[in-house]
């Protein structure tokens, strides 16, 4: 097995977590370093949670992070099929291998029998092993009783040694592990048991997962060693916490452990590429930015640490706020425009009374505005979904005036007359453009002795609130009617 292969194997019972995209990401890197082969396989044996929707959204999500696999689903591969809960009668078939090798046997035990067995032996319970000496006859008998047995792995040996290419060299005494379950009552093979096969058989050289997998190592080296198969090599990734020290849960964080949650709100996928991949990897003290390029030249999977990882959504959100920003104008409009659409701001009729004036005319000058407008809001967005709080005053048919704001910057003695005198202005003025708005504004502060008194009231009465996109680029992108409408409605106010 001279050329690398990963795998990543997700269990369709959900979205996909953090954590496992996480993981997926460190694979696919070293799979791309390595010029190797990164494979997509489901795991999708617990039937009961599985799901094709949960399934699908693994894959949108996969995509969605540009994380694509050489082999797997929809492109298929020579170890085919990629579905655990097709591969079936492959299971059976080594099952019986380790059964008539003696490697592994039958368990009639029952769950009485093994709660008796627990509460006699106490804390150092290992399970006794009881079953491995059964006679057919014996076998008969249970099986005439109507029981139904598992399947256990014989666990022999002493020592197993993890040389792990993140945690180092990790130990697990055999005599302290129990003969494990590899297959249910129920004919079910358990996790340890398929995952391994599916390894072996697809030639994976390099197991790439979280540590909270590390106690299944031992386990599954069991298993290559009962069967004859080479053991892959392990790395396991620390564990995802949040700020408080907290797994990274559904429970306790709800959707913002989900990668499709952050697809959902304006995240740019290689924001969160860039995140994730910081999750316990580090190149320098100093670069923060990395392009997939970049990521796959200098990740090395040895440099990832041992401690756990914090996940920190203030640091997302300012990788994303740059990313964004990192785009020219033509794309940052493309990327928010469908969020205007979602939020109902956007409609696409030309006539549409509640666009703004300059929106109302053809699909080129439709643009022109919209490029504009981003423009004007620059780096206020965190991330895409932010379009609309940030420029909602523009489609509004009146601003939604903030009180605080008014009360704080139009309940001034000299507001009502500067309102008057700015609508006078604004009346008669040609252009109605962004330079023209602001040479008139300046001269009128100065004329007037208010100086930098004007700004904020003015900001107030059209836009409604007290911050915003720049004052000047606001009112050329309103359009003079609205802009005198909403001095007009300012003016009801006071």
């Amino acid at each position: 097995m001279d050329q690398i292969r990963v795998r990543f194997a997700p269990a369709p019972t959900g979205y996909l977590h953090i954590g496992g995209a996480r993981t997926a990401l460190f694979t696919w890197l070293f799979a791309k370093q390595n010029k190797g082969t990164f494979i997509l396989r489901i795991d999708d044996t617990d039937e009961a949670r599985s799901t094709e929707e949960s399934t699908r959204g693994i894959l949108d999500s996969m995509r969605w992070l540009g994380l694509d696999w050489d082999q797997g689903p929809e492109v298929g591969g020579p170890h085919a099929p990629y579905f655990q809960s097709e591969r079936t009668n492959i299971y059976k078939e080594y099952i019986q291998k380790l059964l008539d090798s003696g490697h592994a046997y039958y368990c009639y035990c029952t769950k009485e029998e093994l709660d008796a067995e627990k509460a006699k032996a106490g804390w150092d319970y290992r399970y006794s092993g009881k079953c491995y000496q059964l006679t057919e006859v014996d076998k008969r008998r249970y099986e005439t009783e109507g029981r139904k047995p598992t399947v256990r792995l014989k666990v022999t040996g002493d020592t197993i040694v993890v040389p792990d290419l993140i945690k180092g060299y990790v130990e697990f005494k055999a005599e302290t592990m129990d003969d494990f379950i590899i297959v249910r009552s129920n004919g079910t093979p358990l996790y340890n048991f398929t995952s391994t096969i599916d390894d072996a058989l697809m030639q994976i050289t390099h197991v790439i997962r979280g540590e909270d997998h590390l106690s299944n190592t031992p386990k599954q080296i069991l298993i290559y060693q009962a069967l004859g198969f080479e053991a892959p090599k392990f790395a396991h990734a620390p564990t995802v916490l949040d700020k408080e020290g907290k797994k990274l849960s559904k429970r306790r964080h709800g959707e913002l452990v989900a990668i499709d949650y952050y697809q959902k709100s304006g995240y740019l996928p290689e924001a969160m590429v860039n995140f994730l991949v910081r999750l316990g990897w580090s190149y320098d003290d100093k670069e923060e930015m990395f392009t997939v390029d970049e990521l796959i030249q200098k990740f090395d999977i040895g440099r990832v640490g041992k401690s756990a990882s914090i996940f920190d959504i203030q640091k997302l959100q300012w990788l994303n706020r740059e990313y964004i920003m990192k785009r020219n104008i033509h794309e940052r409009t493309d990327l928010v425009v469908p969020f205007l659409r979602k939020a109902g701001l956007l409609n696409d009729s030309a006539n549409n009374p509640l666009n703004p004036p300059l929106l109302r005319g053809t699909d080129a000058e439709k643009r022109i505005w919209l490029e504009k407008m981003v423009e004007a809001i620059g780096d206020r967005m965190t991330t895409l979904a932010d379009i609309e709080t940030h420029s909602s005053f523009f489609f509004a048919d009146e601003p939604e005036y903030d009180e605080k704001a008014v009360q704080k910057s139009l309940k001034k003695d000299f507001v009502p007359g500067m309102l008057r005198d700015l609508k006078s202005i604004f009346s008669n003025l040609e252009p109605f453009d962004e330079n023209t708005i602001e040479a008139k504004i300046r001269e009128y502060a100065e004329r007037s002795g208010l100086g930098g008194k004007v700004m904020l009231p003015t900001r107030v009465a059209i836009t409604g609130k007290s911050t915003g996109p720049g004052l000047f680029e606001s009112l050329a992108l309103l359009g003079r009617d609205k802009v005198l409408q909403r001095i007009d409605k300012a003016m009801e106010l006071l």
